[in-house]
C-alpha cells in the first residue's frame, strides 16, 4: 500500500516532486483521497506547524513545505470532490484596506488549506464592502483579516462593524504584527492568532 508517512515527510522537507509522485501513486493504488489528505498532507503540515511554533524552523521552510503540499493538493482536490469529502470549514481571508502586505496572509492561507479548510483568498487592500459581499455570496463560516501597519488596523474595526451591520454570522479572526488579543476584543473579533500555526488552531476551534 501507499506509504503515506513518506508523503508527510515529503511535505515536511518541501520536496514537491516526491509529494506529487506519492500522491499520484497512492490514488493509482486506490487509496482513499481522504486518507491521502489526512495521513499524508495534513499530517505533514501539522508537524511543520508544530516545529514553526517552537522556532525549530522559520517562514522560508514553512513556505517551501506549503508549496509542496499545494502541488499535491492540486492532484488530490478533484478526487476529494468526487468522493464528496467536505472541507473542515470555509474561510475568507484578506489583508485590510490600505495595506499591501501579504506574506503573513499567504502563509496563513496555505497552512489552513493544509489543515483541510476551503480558503478563498481575496488578496490585499480589501475594503469592508468587499468582505461583506464575498462573505454573503460564498457562505463562509470564518473570515480572516490581516494588517501589518498600525495605520491600517482601523480597517479591521470598520470591517467587523460592516459585517455585523450586514447581518453576516461568520466568525472573524485577525492577525498581523501590530495586532493583539486586546485589540481583537476591543473591536469585537472572535479571535486573534500571533502566527500561522496558531491561526490554524484558532480556526479549528472557531468552526468546532
Amino acid at each position: 500500500m501507499a506509504d503515506l508517512k513518506a508523503l508527510a515527510d515529503a511535505v515536511i522537507k518541501g520536496d514537491q516532486n516526491s509529494a506529487v509522485e506519492i500522491t499520484k501513486a497512492a490514488l493509482g493504488e486506490g487509496t482513499a483521497a481522504k486518507s491521502v489528505l489526512d495521513e499524508g498532507l495534513i499530517a505533514g503540515m501539522d508537524i511543520v506547524g508544530a516545529r514553526f511554533k517552537k522556532n525549530e524552523i522559520y517562514i522560508p521552510e514553512v513556505l517551501i513545505a506549503a508549496r509542496a503540499m499545494k502541488m499535491a493538493m492540486e492532484i488530490l482536490e478533484p478526487e476529494l470532490v468526487k468522493a464528496g469529502v467536505e472541507p473542515v470549514g470555509r474561510l475568507l481571508i484578506g489583508t485590510v484596506q490600505g495595506d499591501l502586505h501579504d506574506i503573513g496572509k499567504n502563509l496563513v492561507a496555505m497552512m489552513l488549506k493544509g489543515a483541510g479548510f476551503d480558503v478563498i483568498d481575496m488578496g490585499v487592500d480589501v475594503g469592508p464592502e468587499k468582505f461583506v459581499e464575498q462573505a454573503k455570496t460564498k457562505g463562509v463560516q470564518l473570515i480572516g483579516m490581516s494588517a501589518l501597519l498600525t495605520t491600517t488596523m482601523p480597517g479591521m474595526e470598520k470591517t467587523v462593524k460592516a459585517l455585523k451591520d450586514a447581518g453576516v454570522s461568520a466568525k472573524v479572526m485577525i492577525g498581523g504584527a501590530p495586532v493583539t488579543q486586546g485589540y481583537a476584543e476591543k473591536i469585537g473579533a472572535h479571535g486573534y492568532a500571533a502566527d500561522a500555526a496558531s491561526a490554524v488552531d484558532l480556526a479549528k476551534g472557531l468552526v468546532a
